[in-house]
């Protein structure tokens, strides 16, 4: 087994078992460039393996409309933090219907960020009992990042971001460049604003994509979302934003 199929098991371990049929809410979080996309389809496979329904989510299928996400200026970092996504449609198409008690019946897609056009997808039931996994930026901001029962972070430094993303997206690959300042900064805001890497149940470096390695992990009694200790989809492109 490899070091990063031992992390991503290790992870689908840590997902706590749901009480009388209820679902399970996983974030996995990180900058822009983190992976994040890729380790929750990882991690949705490992949970599959361990017999547990799925459903995977991005919230980058829950973008703002362009009028809104721009109206703070293309190249507003403050705008990339405030604007990006609707997190009120997000709450209560994908979060609300999985929480305790939940009614399960979610859409998974909300705008379709090359086209701009807002969707509104036929309803779906998730299994009893199902685990779903959201990939995206900032999940644990105010508005949503008490929800969650497990939630990773990926911690990756920018300049290994910026390379991947100039490989993805064809951007610049130095993150002090003028155009990558709409995107690094917005992630600096949130690190300041909310701490994530602290908020995190699991803290994860996955600078080496091979070889990922868990940093922190909560401690048994700690509240999902409050790590302790030192702390170590589909996505719209920079070109689309």
């Amino acid at each position: 087994m490899s070091r990063r199929q031992e992390v991503i098991g290790h992870v689908a371990g840590r997902i706590p078992a749901g009480r009388g049929g209820d679902c399970l809410r996983v974030a996995v979080d990180g900058p822009d460039g983190s992976g994040k996309t890729v380790f929750a389809d990882e991690l949705a496979d490992a949970v599959g393996a361990l017999g547990r329904p799925v459903v995977r989510v991005s919230i980058d299928d829950f973008h703002h409309v362009r009028a809104v996400r721009y109206r703070q200026g293309r190249e507003s970092p403050m705008g990339f933090w405030q604007d990006s996504y609707d997190y009120q449609r997000f709450r209560g198409d994908v979060l609300e219907p999985f929480a305790p008690g939940g009614t399960r019946r979610y859409r998974a897609v909300a705008h379709d960020v090359d086209t701009d056009a807002v969707l509104d997808p036929p309803v779906r039931t998730a299994a009893p009992g199902s685990v779903l996994i959201v990939d995206g930026l900032f999940l644990h901001r105010d508005e949503i990042g008490d929800v969650w029962d497990l939630s990773v972070f990926l911690d990756v430094p920018f300049d290994v971001t910026a390379k991947r993303m100039a490989g993805r997206d064809g951007t610049d690959p130095d993150p002090g460049h003028p155009a990558m300042r709409r995107y690094v900064e917005a992630q600096r805001i949130y690190f300041t604003v909310c701490a994530p890497q602290q908020r995190a149940g699991i803290l994860i470096d996955n600078e080496d994509f091979a070889a990922p390695r868990i940093v922190e992990v909560t401690r048994p009694g700690v509240p999902p979302g409050r790590a302790v200790g030192p702390a170590g989809g589909r996505s719209e492109t920079p070109r689309s934003r």
